[in-house]
């Protein structure tokens, strides 16, 4: 390794969360624990895809995803170090993140410090030495930008797989600054959110990790507009690996495929019925969900406890984005009462559904090819009746 400004009190690593370690001489205490997820909460990623092996946090790259902090910072110095275990590597540490990610994609809405492996080369577009960019509806000032909002390294000072890197980044008011292996060579301003969830990005290949520890400084104030969504209680019912926790008839299964973060079902064709369902039951519940029709005609049934939501009901279809790209939907199930955004729009508010069980089956059901991800539930406990 070129540089040597990256060894740490190693004996200090995992001792506890960051959340009840006790800071060292420096005022730094570790992210991680060494044993489990403490302190971590596994947005769209399963728990397979992040494990721990000789004080390292080993990301497996399956499925593309991500992983983030149980709570939310503002301004503080992170550090750690990464190798990527494959050429071409790709990964990310996002920053100010929402709570889950972005509509149509496997990404929280932030602020992305770069951690790409050196054979990826380097364009006018990107480089694998440390770019900063907004990504997501997340916007930044770039320092040292080339016409767009990405920030470029001002030297090239990572090392190529299976060698170590260290970053030092460095976030106060909005804006932030990269060290690579001990230099300062990306930095943004003005960016929004300037407050929220620290993110490590699953994207493809082995990624090492160790020596991850944050140093917190003072709170300064933030506009509400500044400040990224906190934590709704969402979790991820797909685990962009396999169906597990799904079920349906065989000839249903059939037509379903975990291809990474995109769970997609070929349609009917030759079937009489592909729905899935979840093998848990729910209550009252709060949900998110992105789909993409691939077909024009075609539409799609989500089931919650018997209440279906149709994307040929006029109420929805109206708000409808074209064929081919993703639409997001986000609603409530309380009592007997639905509600249901689409894109952002509201399509219904409290809409009576009769005869419902009190618990059952997330269900989706599909006239033709579709395209669904980012399967997030929330269990309420208010009922509205």
């Amino acid at each position: 390794m070129r540089c040597t400004y990256c060894v740490l009190l190693f004996t200090t690593l995992f001792l506890g969360t960051a959340m009840a370690a006790t800071p060292d001489a420096e005022g730094f205490v570790p992210m991680f624990n060494g044993q489990d997820l403490s302190g971590w909460v596994l947005t769209n990623t399963p728990s397979a895809t992040w494990t721990f092996q000789d004080n390292m946090l080993v990301c497996s790259g399956k499925p593309i995803g991500e992983l983030r902090t149980e709570r939310m910072y503002q301004n503080f110095v992170m550090e750690l170090e990464w190798r990527h275990m494959v050429p071409r590597g790709n990964a990310g540490v996002f920053i100010w993140a929402d709570d889950i990610t972005a509509r149509g994609v496997p990404f929280h809405r932030g602020i992305e410090v770069q951690v790409l492996e050196n054979a990826y080369g380097n364009t006018q577009s990107h480089t694998t030495h440390g770019d900063i960019f907004p990504i997501h509806g997340a916007t930044m000032t770039p320092i040292n930008g080339r016409g767009g909002s990405r920030a470029f390294p001002t030297e090239e000072r990572s090392n190529p797989s299976p060698e170590w890197n260290h970053y030092r980044i460095t976030c106060q008011d909005g804006e932030i600054s990269l060290a690579v292996n001990g230099k300062v060579v990306t930095q943004g301003k003005e960016c929004s959110p300037r407050k929220g969830y620290i993110c490590l990005e699953s994207e493809g290949g082995i990624v090492h990790y160790r020596n991850v520890r944050i140093k917190e400084l003072p709170d300064t104030p933030v506009d509400a507009a500044h400040v990224a969504i906190a934590s709704r209680g969402y979790r991820s019912i797909y685990s962009g690996l396999d169906l597990a926790g799904w079920t349906g008839k065989e000839d249903s299964l059939n037509a379903w495929h975990a291809n990474d973060w995109v769970l997609s079902c070929d349609g009917p064709q030759n079937r009489s019925d592909v729905t899935l369902e979840t093998a848990e039951q729910f209550g009252d519940v709060g949900f998110v969900f992105d789909v993409r029709l691939k077909e024009d005609g075609k539409s799609l049934q989500f089931g919650l406890r018997d209440a279906a939501i149709d994307t040929s009901d006029a109420a929805i279809s109206t708000h409808l984005d074209q064929t081919g790209r993703w639409n997001r939907f986000e609603g409530t199930l309380q009592g007997s009462r639905l509600s249901l955004t689409v894109n952002g729009r509201e399509a219904f508010q409290n809409r009576a559904v009769e005869k419902l069980a009190e618990r059952g089956a997330i269900s989706i059901s599909p006239s033709g090819p579709i395209e669904l991800a980012n399967i997030y539930v929330r269990e309420l406990s208010a009922t509205i009746k």
